[in-house]
């Protein structure tokens, strides 16, 4: 919250962090106990955020039942195959930026959002949007609410406009405190297909895997509002929390006095 309010506060001088931070990028290699050690690099959210969508989106192809290994232990052993050139032809990853129109054409330096990491200076994201591998999609916004209403659906190999659509609205996993991009996280029906649930944005939220398992264990209980779009979370001793998808922007005063 402290950091979304600098942003707003003073995006000039975030703009300067964020430039001057990006000359301290540098990998680290940290030695550890038992023949272990940590390979560590300091990179460019944007960065940092597709190799690891990458490696992912990797690793969640490999699962099988008759594979052994954990999901952090296929992600490490790709992330090694990568770097070691032994992994060739590896699907392209993406991450999801966030730019407001105005942003975007340099009208003004509003903060962009890069999704499970937070507000990025606006220069950032237009040096982003300009990289020739950047596809551009356009999402339609409630202007009283800041809500997304629709999702634009060129792109490249689209999938599901619905997914898009709930991967937007949610951008990360729906758990209180849980920044999984949604982009690398499962879609869950809030009530089975089995029991009668529909495929609808209604009934559909963003859960990362270890979170979506949590779902199915005893004493959870998830239940999502049809008509808010909030999803409340009981744990086994009975303590709530509600979490509710927040607004792709706010919206101006003038906008919220007239709806």
């Amino acid at each position: 919250m402290t950091r979304d309010l600098v942003h707003k506060i003073d995006p000039d001088g975030a703009e300067a962090r964020a430039r001057a931070r990006r000359s301290d990028r540098r990998v680290e290699i940290r030695h550890r106990d038992d023949s272990m050690a940590q390979l560590a690099a300091e990179l460019p959210a944007e960065v940092a955020s597709t190799i690891y969508a990458r490696v992912n989106r990797i690793a969640r192809t490999m699962r099988s039942r008759k594979e052994k290994r954990t999901m952090d232990q296929l992600r490490a052993d790709v992330f090694a195959e990568l770097l070691l050139g032994e992994r060739t032809g590896a699907p392209r990853a993406e991450v999801f930026i966030h730019v407001a129109a105005d942003a975007a054409l340099g009208i003004t330096d509003r903060a962009a959002e890069l999704v499970g990491h937070g507000p990025i200076p606006a220069s950032i994201a237009r040096d982003i949007m300009k990289q020739p591998n950047s596809v551009w999609r356009k999402v339609i916004t409630d202007p009283a609410s800041g809500a997304p209403l629709d999702v634009g659906r060129s792109r490249y190999r689209p999938p599901a406009h619905l997914a898009d659509y709930v991967r937007v609205r949610d951008r990360v996993c729906r758990m209180p405190g849980c920044h999984h991009p949604a982009q690398c996280a499962d879609l869950d029906h809030n009530r089975e297909r089995v029991k009668g649930g529909d495929t609808s944005c209604q009934n559909l939220c963003v859960l990362c895997r270890s979170h979506h398992r949590l779902k199915d264990a005893p004493g959870w209980k998830f239940d999502l509002n049809r008509e808010t779009g909030e999803l409340t979370i009981t744990t086994p001793t009975g303590r709530s929390r509600t979490t509710k998808p927040t607004p792709l922007f706010p919206a101006s005063p003038q906008q919220a006095r007239a709806a």
